[in-house]
């Protein structure tokens, strides 16, 4: 890809119905210039993701088109997941890659938050860098209360939220990291005991936030969460708290997760700790040091 790109890491609330997360899937990619990087999907969060990159313009539109199938084709009415939610197209952010800045994707979000508007009848609020007001920076601030009981008015349009496809979170944001820990336990407590003692906003680790969560249809329970600077606080530094606390509960992990895509540096960082190398240095990836030679 030439030129500015921007990465959309799309949030929808349909994590059961392939054939409605094929067709949102299907309108994302029928936009020249977009490429879709993952598509995922999870039946007890009954919420899918979907990650595509491009130019900025092609991006935005790819955007719409998906969120346009979103609300044509979920019911929130008739919606039940684990996941906190407040719309159809529940929370779609965008990002800057390569020759493209964080501003660039506030203006984005902002003029997509309005077509949004105008088009679907869908009320809009802006998230992260994207946010009219400091209040509404964080993401779980403008869910809250989510579809059946929102705490605050929209930011363009409503104020009541469409009738079935609720309002659009809308941001630009950096690079996150989208990481669960799954634990071989079917009490949420445990969960909710760690994600509490770990997430930021308890006094725990800078830059991460945390859900505790069940997964029913697997007999396990689920630490989920966003790390939303990875460089402060690493990967592995998160793994290892989740996994000191599990233990301290009698808890074993079952394993763990990546939602939506990642950066090289962070498994770089992960496997150089895990491995105890001593003189890990980037450029002692093989990948890495070739690209460099270009």
């Amino acid at each position: 890809m030439a030129g500015p790109l921007i990465e959309c890491v799309a949030n929808f609330s349909e994590g059961r119905d392939r054939a409605t997360v094929a067709a949102i899937e299907g309108a994302v990619r029928s936009v020249a210039g977009v490429v879709v990087l993952r598509s995922e999907m999870d039946a007890d969060h009954n919420r899918s993701v979907i990650t595509f990159a491009g130019p900025p313009d092609a991006v935005a539109k790819g955007a719409l088109r998906g969120i346009e199938i979103a609300v044509q084709r979920i019911d929130l009415r008739k919606h039940a997941g684990v996941h906190p939610r407040m719309g159809a197209a529940d929370v779609v952010p965008f990002v800057p890659l390569e020759g493209a800045t964080l501003a660039d994707c506030v203006a984005i979000a902002r003029r997509t938050g309005e077509e949004v508007w105008n088009r679907f009848k869908v009320p809009v609020y802006f998230y992260e860098a994207a946010a009219l007001s400091p209040d509404r920076r964080p993401l779980e601030n403008c869910r809250r209360g989510g579809f059946e009981n929102p705490r605050i008015a929209p930011d363009v349009g409503g104020p009541g939220l469409h009738p079935s496809a609720g309002a659009c979170i809308i941001g630009a944001r950096k690079l996150l990291i989208a990481f669960n820990v799954n634990l071989k336990t079917g009490d949420v407590r445990v969960a909710r005991e760690i994600a509490r003692k770990i997430r930021a906003s308890s006094g725990g680790m800078p830059f991460v936030k945390a859900l505790g969560l069940s997964l029913a249809e697997r007999g396990l329970v689920q630490v989920s969460m966003n790390l939303t600077d990875f460089e402060q606080t690493p990967l592995h530094q998160v793994f290892d708290a989740v996994r000191r606390e599990a233990a301290a509960r009698g808890v074993e992990i079952a394993g763990t997760e990546i939602i939506g895509l990642m950066p090289r540096k962070a498994l770089e960082d992960a496997a150089a700790h895990y491995l105890q190398c001593e003189n890990f240095d980037s450029s002692l990836v093989l990948e890495n040091r070739l690209r460099a030679l270009e």
